[in-house]
């Protein structure tokens, strides 16, 4: 059932701490941790508690928590102090974009330089 924990999820498992992770930020709807593959100096996911597949469908569900994530990317920004340089918030959905976790999720990379458009 959409919004419920999925056994087979690794975003779910580090929701309910099966899974380690490097927790930066935590708050009653959402865990941001620490790429395991970053791609930037600061690369930090956000991920909603709730299972989704992806960004639009958390966002037709309960909108309120995908604002949460958009509010956490910033705290997050702030707290890696890359808000005053510049970050980059990126939501992938689908397999031909790249996602490869199928719960939504943000990822908030800073410390360098992007180009646009990206890859």
């Amino acid at each position: 059932m959409a919004g419920e924990p999925q056994a087979d999820c690794l975003f779910c498992k580090i929701v309910s701490k099966e899974v380690p992770a490097t927790v930066v930020r935590e708050t009653e709807t959402t865990v941001a941790f620490r790429d395991i593959n970053p791609q930037a100096p600061t690369h930090v996911l956000v991920i909603p508690k709730v299972h989704y597949p992806d960004a639009a469908s958390l966002a037709n569900a309960e909108p309120q928590i995908a604002a949460d994530i958009l509010r956490e990317a910033g705290a997050v920004a702030a707290d890696e102090e890359i808000d005053a340089t510049g970050f980059r918030v990126i939501f992938n959905t689908g397999s031909g974009a790249g996602q490869t976790v199928f719960h939504a999720h943000a990822h908030i990379l800073g410390g360098r330089g992007f180009n646009w458009p990206p890859g």
